[in-house]
């Protein structure tokens, strides 16, 4: 083969791998990823404390005044029974093993803020959990704050104001109500006893 032949073989390969598309990036498994129901680790970064804290424009959503069960006595409240208080709203499933995980940071913030000031609400998204199972679990687990089972038509609503998200207990999606009764994004992620303390004095100052 002579030496122009050569070259222009050449020419022609490297112009050939210039105009080939690059290969499609790997997708990475965030919360958004996973389907509900699913117990995989939540392992991405919390979403910054600002942002988790950043107050939602509707802040008269019907779902705040649903009535709920509470678990431990089988009284009924409503998310709006706290006025002038901060409340800390987490979504979750009695099979949740991150939930658990979250739970232990909220029992060491809530054992570090006034009782005062602030209240810890954990509401079951799972259809099959009942009230009586949720009695059992606080006990089993050691939560001392209060627990309920959401309805229906409240997980309907949080679904159109949140997003899919909330179905999703292995997320550990989370709220916070001011006390003015503003409701703040909706955050998930494991978060740590200090972020989830900063998320909520900052509430409490909002």
């Amino acid at each position: 083969m002579s030496k122009g032949l050569l070259l222009i073989g050449l020419l022609l390969i490297a112009l050939i791998a210039a105009c080939s598309p690059a290969a499609a990036p790997t997708p990475t498994l965030g919360a958004a990823n996973l389907a509900p129901g699913s117990d995989a680790a939540q392992t991405e970064a919390a979403p910054s404390l600002l942002e988790s804290v950043a107050l939602a424009t509707d802040d008269s959503a019907a779902w705040l005044s649903t009535p709920l069960t509470d678990a431990a006595t089988g009284a009924t409240f409503r998310l709006t029974d706290f006025p002038e208080k901060t409340v800390y709203v987490e979504l979750m499933a009695t099979w949740c093993t991150n939930c658990r995980i979250q739970q232990g940071n909220v029992r060491d913030v809530r054992a570090k803020l006034s009782a005062d000031n602030y209240v810890f609400i954990s509401l079951s998204v799972e259809p099959k959990d009942t009230t009586a199972g949720l009695a059992q679990y606080l006990v089993q687990y050691n939560y001392p704050w209060t627990f309920a089972v959401v309805p229906k038509d409240m997980l309907a609503a949080l679904v159109e104001q949140f997003g899919q998200s909330v179905t999703n207990p292995t997320a550990t999606p989370h709220l916070v109500i001011a006390p003015s009764g503003s409701v703040s994004q909706l955050a998930t992620g494991i978060h740590t006893t200090d972020q989830l303390t900063a998320e909520l004095t900052t509430a409490a100052g909002a």
